[in-house]
């Protein structure tokens, strides 16, 4: 599978995702138990990737990080809320 670089990253949740993760005083590890509970299996080092950037984010885990963060998959995606 070709992974794609946008703007020097993999991914575009990853700043979004840490932002979140610190507004709930969750760890790395914290976040990666809640998402294994999820059935995402995903530890703390693949959450400092993504993070970073450095790790391609799946449709699937995108929705997990949306339900788990308790945000919408559209601002994990844009940084915008929905409009209804």
């Amino acid at each position: 599978m070709k992974i794609y670089v946008y703007k020097g990253q993999t991914n575009l949740i990853g700043e979004r995702v840490k932002k979140r993760r610190k507004e709930l005083k969750l760890s790395q590890k914290d976040l990666a138990a809640r998402l294994q509970v999820e059935e995402v299996m995903i530890d703390h080092d693949a959450i400092g990737n993504i993070e970073r950037g450095n790790r391609f984010v799946p449709d699937y885990e995108v929705l997990n990080f949306a339900k788990v963060l308790k945000v919408d998959v559209m601002w994990l995606l844009t940084g915008e809320e929905p409009t209804r």
